[in-house]
């Protein structure tokens, strides 16, 4: 007889797993030294690498470590350091308005608070759930596009937007579990289960929640 399909409760299970034992303490992808430069690296990793922004940032920090320093420095000087990560005039300019923001209204403080920080200029959601996750230690589901992508290969989500994979990942996984797991299942992501390394029918996650699978699963995009 063939192999049935994993039910969702049986993935859930598998997953979870699968992940706590391939990644026990998964660490930070971005380096920083505290919530400040976490943000700020957060920042600059949108549509970047982490290991560039890992590159690039220590030159920044040079320039400036903190919110009080970053706001004197031009919008000019930071984006001639951050230009190989991407959209380097969005994100040098948010970099220096934020940097004052939190001057001016925290006293150079980042918040420990989510609606306050995606008031920043240039932090998202996703930014934001990241530093209240990896800074301050409180239970977050960041979703990013690989998360995305995955989720919907693994039938925990019909992938209509970013928002409803965050919701439908919360709802199915314990919340003590949250701030490793989106960790974990982008180093997964990265390890096995790339954009294009596996379409749904290749690494051993796809393979053993779906082993009846015949075609490539389709996601759709954030």
């Amino acid at each position: 007889m063939p192999e049935k399909n994993l039910l969702k409760a049986e993935r859930v299970a598998y997953i979870l797993e699968q992940l706590q034992s391939r990644y026990p303490n998964p660490p930070i992808p971005l380096d920083h030294k505290d919530p400040y430069t976490l943000l700020v690296a957060v920042l600059l990793s949108a549509q970047c690498t982490d290991e560039r922004v890992n590159k690039v940032t220590p030159s920044l920090w040079e320039l400036a470590d903190n919110p009080f320093d970053m706001a004197q420095q031009s919008v000019e000087d930071i984006q001639a350091i951050i230009r190989p990560c991407g959209l380097s005039p969005q994100k040098s300019k948010a970099i220096k308005k934020l940097s004052e923001i939190l001057v001016a209204d925290y006293a150079g403080v980042v918040p420990e608070d989510m609606d306050a920080l995606e008031t920043l200029p240039g932090v998202g959601h996703k930014t934001a759930g990241v530093v209240m996750a990896q800074a301050f230690g409180v239970p977050a589901f960041p979703v990013d596009t690989h998360i995305h992508r995955l989720a919907q290969r693994w039938g925990l989500t019909n992938g209509k937007n970013v928002a409803q994979t965050e919701k439908d990942l919360k709802r199915l996984f314990p919340e003590a579990c949250w701030n490793d797991l989106h960790l974990q299942i982008i180093y997964y992501g990265r390890d096995f289960c790339t954009a294009r390394g596996c379409d749904g029918t290749v690494c051993p996650i796809c393979t053993t929640c779906y082993p009846n699978r015949k075609k490539p699963k389709l996601v759709k995009k954030p």
